[in-house]
Parts: structure tokens; sequence; C-alpha cells
């Protein structure tokens, strides 16, 4: 077994590996608290290997790295958002499955990250004109969550929809990142049985998720702990620059696909 262990772990290329850490760690520091990093994972690590290898990988990873975003952020969660938001989101996750095959993922990606970006940039300038953040209504968390459900079983993509939510209600900080946690780990276990269904978790993508998962715990923790030496204010201007980079990259990837 050890043998055998060692020749998969050899037989991936020097591309597969950097593409790899470098997808782990970035979904390493967005579970420490730098939300919205995560949507860039599964881009990265396909620049080595298939998304839907990628996607296969990182889904054992994020159930373990949630385990440890939740318990450093968890506690601080907001309930009412996730009472909104959860029940939407399991009504995403059921829509996407049943219409992957009829849903061209650029074309949900180049919706969300163009919505995205017009929301960063809009958010962004309210701050700047001091027009201050207001709670989001029950429905709007139905669809919101709804959204980010099936944005993320379509195209692993629910960070933007999350945010479009929850950022303008100003939460604190930490509230922010606990809820953002826990949100996202339920909808990770609640895809599960689909990729289970799709015949994703093979040994070969389990063993190659147990060699990343130090990386993945590291780079967790490091994002934990850099998180907290962040103020409120300078938090929420990197939450929306983020927000625009990262609807800008689901935007070009997506326009690229359609029309290449």
């Amino acid at each position: 077994m050890a043998a055998t262990l060692a020749d998969l772990l050899s037989s991936q290329g020097w591309a597969f590996w950097v593409a790899a850490l470098a997808g782990v760690i970035i979904l390493g520091l967005a579970k420490g608290g730098f939300a919205g990093l995560g949507v860039l994972g599964v881009p990265v690590m396909a620049l080595g290997m298939s998304p839907v290898t990628a996607a296969a990988i990182l889904l054992p990873i994020l159930l373990v790295q949630d385990v440890f975003s939740v318990k450093a952020f968890g506690a601080h969660r907001d309930d009412s958002v996730l009472k909104r938001m959860v029940p939407g989101a399991c009504l995403g996750i059921l829509a996407g499955w049943a219409l992957a095959r009829f849903v061209p993922v650029p074309a949900v990606e180049t919706a969300v990250g163009v919505i995205a970006v017009g929301f960063g940039i809009q958010r962004i300038r309210a701050e700047h004109r001091g027009v201050p953040g207001r709670p989001g209504g029950t429905w709007q968390g139905i669809a919101m969550g709804s959204a980010a459900g099936f944005t993320s079983q379509i195209a692993h993509a629910g960070g933007p929809p999350f945010q479009m939510h929850v950022l303008p209600m100003k939460l604190p900080r930490d509230v922010f990142i606990g809820t953002s946690s826990v949100f996202f780990a339920l909808i990770n276990w609640l895809k599960v049985p689909a990729y289970w269904a799709l015949g994703a978790f093979t040994p070969t993508n389990l063993w190659l998720a147990a060699a990343l998962m130090p990386a993945a715990l590291g780079s967790t923790w490091a994002g934990t702990v850099l998180v907290r030496r962040v103020d409120g204010p300078r938090f929420y201007a990197i939450m929306h620059v983020l927000m625009i980079l990262v609807g800008g990259k689901l935007a070009w990837d997506g326009l690229s696909a359609l029309l290449g």
C-alpha cells in the first residue's frame, strides 16, 4: 500500500502540485476568515487538472476545513441570517443537481461575476457616501440563499450571493465570518450526496485530498490568525475589493468559455 500510495503521489506532475497547493491555500485563507476567496479555489486548481477533478479533491478538504473554521468563529454566528438563507440554499442545491445537465456553467459564472462586480462597486460607493448598512428581508434572504446553493452546486460560486445579502448588514467582523463559516459548512455537507452519486469520492481523489490536507489546515489556521489583526472597517473594505476581483475572475472565465 505504501508503495502504491507513493507511486500515486509521484505520478502527478509539478503543474498539478503547484496548482493544487495554491488552490487549497487560497481556500484555507477563505475558511480562516477572508470570505470570498474560496470561489477562486477550483479555477486555480483547474490550471493543473480538470475542474471536475479539482472539485472532487476539494470537497473532502472543505469538509475538514469547515470543522476548524466553525470551531474558530461559529459561536459568533447570526442565527437569524442562517434561518433565512439555509432553507433557500437547500432548494438551490436541489435545483442545481436537477438542472446541471441543462445549465451551462460558463453562463452561470458570467452572470454571477457581472452581478458581483456591480454590487461590489455599489457598496464601495455607498461606503464613501456614508450610507448605513441595512438588514436584509426574509424573502431576500431566501432568494439569496437559493442563489448561493444553486451557484455552489453548478459552478462552486456560492460566495457572491451570500455576500450580497449579508455584507450590507455591516455585522461585526467575527459575526460575519462565523455566519459565513456555518452557512458554507452546511452547504458543503448538503452537496455530499450529489458528489457521491456522481462517483467523485474515488480512492485516488481521497488519497490526493489527504496529501493536500496539511497545507489546507495550515492555511486555515493562518487565515484565522491574520483576519483577527484586521479591524472591522478595514475588513469590510477588503471584502468589497475581493468581491469585485472574484466577480471579475468569474465573469472573465465564463465569457472566455462562452466566446471561445
